[in-house]
């Protein structure tokens, strides 16, 4: 059964079918639901119309196209939506408070409204005018627009371009991020039960717990939601914890419910979305609601990218690379291309046996259609670990927002947009690494959160961790580890959606999941690499500096830089005009790293990162916030991975590899700590920041360049550049309490 919203409900009061109350009916405002019944889904319609049987009498286009959007959407978007099926709804009441007041009409319910057909014509006419009224507009905006001012204003980024007008009937999914409670509780359960010397560590929090320290108000609640139904809005789904609302609407209905105006914008290297810039709110709103989305927010899952390489080449292999030294290393590792018995040696997890079987999982991400291919992992697993050859049919698949699934070979399509490949090498070296651990592939469709119109065309866009992440903390069960190798530059993202999107990762992190990030391919500067032309603010003032990336600023998360060569390892950093062991020339790629110009130094740095940016003694001073989140925070191998694509054994090289192994090696203390009756390490940094950086090879040789500059040195003890190093498996046990 789904709840009816009735104009005449009392509080808290539930009708099932066609039970109306049978008393004289009372103008009453639309109230929250307080005493809903239980719900398992991970989301829930909260205003319910008219049923389809009869949408032609008693409903609008309007509502008929959110009806049809509702049903046709709520599998891909984990959206449940109930059909409410009365056998009879001879009653449509809508408040209309001036009507009501001026006919001032004592109607009697159910079997009474037939005598009172009877009665004087005029007040059948009243009767009638009343209903047709009511029955041709059931939604019709019947509030007046006052008081609206601008809520969010955000300069569109350098390298997009504005076109046309959004088409009018193009169908968005809006989502509004609701004011969250109590947040600040939130995170003081965060640092408490990560901090490693605190008597609650590892104490995590369940989803339900979590859900009720960030639940919004009653107050925003009920100002939305009567905002929403002034103007027309029917249908929409909460998040559990309530703090998104989500709605399916047309541009048209958007531009005039947040005064905007949308329009195509188009990116350099020729991806179109739909942004508007600036939006407004009623003024009494603005402190009931975070953000809204998608308005402002420019940001991409962006994978890796390689920069154009230069016209003069350095030759295979340049300087800095180092080669195994120790007969057990150099056995299995060659800087022509590293593999799972190579990451197993150097860090230290050979010959560990797993223990905690159905308790222990590890998952990642995927974007822009990326889709991990079956036959591809089966092949690199039968040449590079042939014991685990079955691990290519048993990871299981996530779809979110109709993200795709594929259990056959790469497509022609696929082929020619050279798709898969960041899946293909997160899953083969995650695997490689993990086997016989549980492993989850979320992909999360990108193209488009947009639902056009037939008749529209199709206008794209992007808002993929808010897709993700609103999924997954519906989810009561989750992978204890999670990676992701994509990211976008920080400032294309407005701040208050990143705040938002931020404390997302906080609270999975109260949950005990371990959320990893790629900190970057471009070194000091923008993911674009070593372009100065692409470090540009987007102030306005159009100023040369680094450009920080999120999701890595963020603070709940680890951010893991890249390493090269073997003893000793060094930062990576590779030239634009180098040749690699295939013989082929590779772009410039170095580990990113950057300080956070949104997110404030959280405490856990506070030891490290000042003293790191004294001892540059004013190095490019003024191109970053030397008080803003430092990252990256640890480091694994980045520089050629082998990996297997349209059956062919390639190499690839990136954060986007180095984090995958990263995630796979925690994954495995996770093991030894779930095996011995203890929980999950959960957020990594507050243990990684006071005592566990002891289990990390220190990286002192090296820097990452970007913005055409010398970038971040590394150094003694943490740095900008492969933050406190590289993983020693048997030590990261003994500091988690697992020797």
């Amino acid at each position: 059964m789904i709840t009816l919203l009735h104009p005449y409900r009392k509080a808290g009061h539930r009708y099932s079918r066609c039970q109306v109350p049978s008393a004289k009916p009372r103008l009453a405002k639309l109230v929250p639901i307080k005493k809903a019944p239980p719900y398992t889904g991970p989301t829930r319609p909260l205003i319910a119309s008219l049923p389809a049987t009869n949408a032609g009498r008693c409903a609008s286009s309007e509502v008929n196209m959110q009806r049809q959007m509702w049903r046709s959407t709520a599998a891909g978007t984990g959206t449940q939506t109930r059909t409410w099926t009365p056998t009879s709804y001879r009653h449509r009441y809508r408040h209309r408070q001036t009507q009501t007041s001026c006919l001032k009409l004592k109607l009697k319910l159910k079997s009474n409204l037939v005598k009172m057909l009877g009665a004087s014509i005029l007040l059948t006419v009243a009767i009638a005018v009343q209903f047709q009224s009511i029955w041709a507009s059931p939604v019709k905006t019947i509030a007046v627009r006052t008081a609206y001012a601008v809520k969010e204003k955000h300069r569109v980024p350098t390298r997009w371009t504005k076109l046309a007008r959004a088409p009018a009937d193009a169908v968005l999914k809006l989502q509004i991020g609701v004011k969250q409670s109590n947040f600040g509780e939130l995170e003081r359960h965060l640092n408490e039960v990560s901090d490693p010397d605190h008597h609650r560590y590892g104490k995590h929090l369940t989803h339900d717990e979590v859900n009720e320290l960030i639940k919004p108000s009653d107050e925003s609640l009920h100002l939305l939601h009567e905002w929403l139904a002034a103007n027309g809005i029917v249908y929409v789904s909460y998040s559990p914890a309530q703090d998104w609302i989500n709605i399916q609407i047309n541009v048209r209905t958007a531009e005039r419910l947040l005064d905007a105006e949308y329009h195509t914008f188009k990116h350099e290297d020729g991806t179109e979305i739909v942004r508007a810039p600036t939006w407004s709110l009623p003024e009494h709103l603005h402190g009931h609601v975070d953000a809204i989305q998608p308005t402002t927010s420019f940001m991409r899952a962006m994978k890796r990218e390689e920069v154009a390489v230069a016209a003069e080449t350095i030759p295979w292999p340049y300087p800095g690379i180092n080669e195994a030294r120790s007969p057990a290393l150099r056995k299995v590792c060659t800087i022509n291309g590293t593999t799972p018995d190579c990451f197993a040696t150097l860090y230290q997890t050979k010959g560990y046996k797993q223990k905690a079987a159905g308790k222990n999982q590890i998952g990642f991400n995927n974007f822009l259609a990326e889709v991990p291919i079956r036959p591809d992992t089966k092949k690199f697993l039968s040449i590079y670990k042939p014991e685990a050859v079955s691990g290519a049919d048993s990871f299981k698949f996530v779809s979110i927002d109709d993200g795709p699934q594929q259990n056959g070979s790469l497509t022609p399509a696929q082929l020619a947009d050279g798709a898969s490949v960041e899946a293909n090498l997160d899953v083969q070296t995650i695997i490689g690494m993990t086997y016989p651990m549980p492993v989850t592939a979320y992909t999360t469709g990108g193209e488009p959160p947009m639902i056009p119109d037939e008749a529209a065309g199709d206008p794209p866009g992007n808002e993929p961790y808010l897709a993700w992440i609103n999924h997954v903390l519906a989810q009561e069960t989750l992978p204890q580890v999670i990676s992701t190798s994509y990211g976008d530059d920080e400032q294309t993202v407005p701040l208050d959606y990143a705040k938002r999107v931020c404390n997302g990762f906080a609270q999975l992190g109260a949950r005990g999941i371990s959320m990893l990030f790629s900190s970057g391919d471009g070194g000091a500067g923008s993911i674009a690499g070593n372009n100065a032309s692409a470090c540009i603010s987007n102030d306005g003032d159009a100023t040369f500096k680094f450009l920080a990336s999120f999701p890595p600023s963020c603070p709940y998360v680890t951010a893991v830089g890249a390493t090269q060569g073997f003893e000793p390892e060094t930062s990576c950093s590779r030239p634009a005009n180098g040749y690699g062991p295939d013989g082929k020339t590779h772009g410039y790629y170095a580990s990113g790293s950057g300080f956070s110009e949104y997110f404030k130094r959280p405490s856990y740095q506070d030891a490290v990162v000042p003293a790191y940016v004294r001892n540059m003694q004013g190095e490019h001073r003024g191109l970053f916030n030397p008080a803003g989140r430092a990252y990256p925070d640890l480091a694994a191998q980045g520089l050629y991975f082998k990996y297997v694509w349209n059956d062919t054994v390639k190499i690839v090289s990136g954060t986007s590899a180095s984090c995958p192994l990263m995630a796979g090696v925690l994954g495995l203390v996770n093991d030894a700590r779930i095996s011995k009756g203890r929980t999950p390490m959960g957020f990594l940094n507050p243990w990684l920041y006071k005592k566990g950086y002891k289990a990390f090879t220190d990286i002192t040789t090296g820097y990452n360049g970007g913005c055409n500059t010398t970038g971040f040195p590394t150094t003694t003890g943490w740095d900008a550049v492969t933050g406190f190093g590289t993983p020693i498996f048997p030590k990261m046990l003994a500091e988690a309490g697992c020797a």
